[in-house]
């Protein structure tokens, strides 16, 4: 069994650029200082997060991802360029901007558990010359896509005149705009799915919803963005697919042992741009994003899914 006609698809990921830093080791004691535990570090490593780890995941299934977003002129931007380069990822859409601190997200596990994450970044938006230098790098590439996806995680990047500006050139060129959003920017003008997390959700429907009410809320905000789908996703208990025509439909999560939740959203939003690009029906892309979270969530830390993990994990639903 292969993948859905996928291979080659060129996809365009715009969106902030996070560099994960996830330093690991052993708790054998309290410290005297304060009651909390002393790691002693084992091991540590840096991994491409954010946008980033949305192209790795299209890169990994055997898309081409064309990634756009902006990160510092400091060391963890040079880090994060290395990173890329060893990745086999292009940089040149990628912008750095003098004196802006590149999204570092540091998490320390202990015994197989997040014990604290530190964050170094800033999230005002741009200034007037960086946000400039993406839109031109976003021009250079989305008529060559076969699909847009917009990563945003509030860092600063997203404007709601960018936003509005790639809905319109999405449909200009004729090609899917998905995004993984952030209630902030509500309501991603033009986008064909957007795949936001339960909280996501409610922030957007401006309340909280019960799991068995999520279609109906789904189905409002629909009515409110002028959307053609919601794919709201809810860990444990899976998926509610939501479209402008049609019934809601539900997709129970896969049941496996649950390892580490970190960039199942990245993967989602890949795995449903590609599918879409491929010709996919809505529901049977999101059945394979469905498919794809369940394997990167057994996982530790920022992961993808590979082509054959894909596959293995679509038969087992057959």
């Amino acid at each position: 069994m292969g993948l859905p006609g996928w291979p080659g698809k060129k996809i365009l990921v715009v969106g902030d650029l996070i560099l994960d830093h996830f330093v690991r080791g052993s708790v054998k004691r309290i410290s005297p200082e304060a009651p909390v535990p002393v790691v002693e570090v084992e091991d540590e490593h840096f991994i491409l997060g954010g946008a980033a780890n949305v192209a790795s995941n299209i890169k990994a299934l055997g898309g081409i991802p064309f990634l756009v977003g902006a990160i510092g002129d400091d060391r963890s931007g040079s880090d994060f360029i290395q990173l890329m380069q060893y990745s086999g990822l292009s940089s040149s859409g990628v912008i750095q901007v003098h004196g802006r601190p590149t999204s570092l997200k540091t998490r320390v596990i202990a015994n197989h558990q997040q014990v604290v994450r530190v964050d170094r970044e800033v999230s005002e938006r741009l200034k007037l010359d960086a946000a400039k230098a993406v839109k031109s790098a976003i021009s250079r590439y989305i008529g060559d896509c076969d699909a847009v996806v917009v990563s945003d995680y509030a860092k600063g990047l997203f404007s709601p005149s960018l936003l509005a500006w790639i809905g319109e050139a999405s449909r200009k060129a004729r090609v899917p705009y998905v995004v993984d959003p952030k209630p902030v920017h509500f309501p991603y003008p033009g986008a064909t799915v957007v795949t936001p997390n339960r909280s996501e959700a409610q922030g957007f429907f401006g309340r909280e919803f019960r799991t068995e009410d999520a279609g109906e809320a789904g189905r409002r905000l629909i009515e409110k963005a002028g959307w053609e789908a919601l794919l709201i996703t809810l860990g444990s208990e899976g998926m509610v697919l939501c479209r402008k025509k049609g019934r809601p439909v539900h997709i129970p999560a896969r049941v496996r042992e649950v390892f580490d939740v970190t960039g199942a959203g990245d993967t989602v939003v890949a795995v449903m741009a590609l599918g879409l690009s491929a010709g996919l029906s809505m529901e049977a892309a999101a059945r394979t994003a469905n498919a794809a979270a369940g394997v990167v969530v057994g996982k530790a830390g920022t992961a993808v899914c590979t082509p054959r993990e894909l596959e293995a994990a679509l038969r087992a639903e057959q």
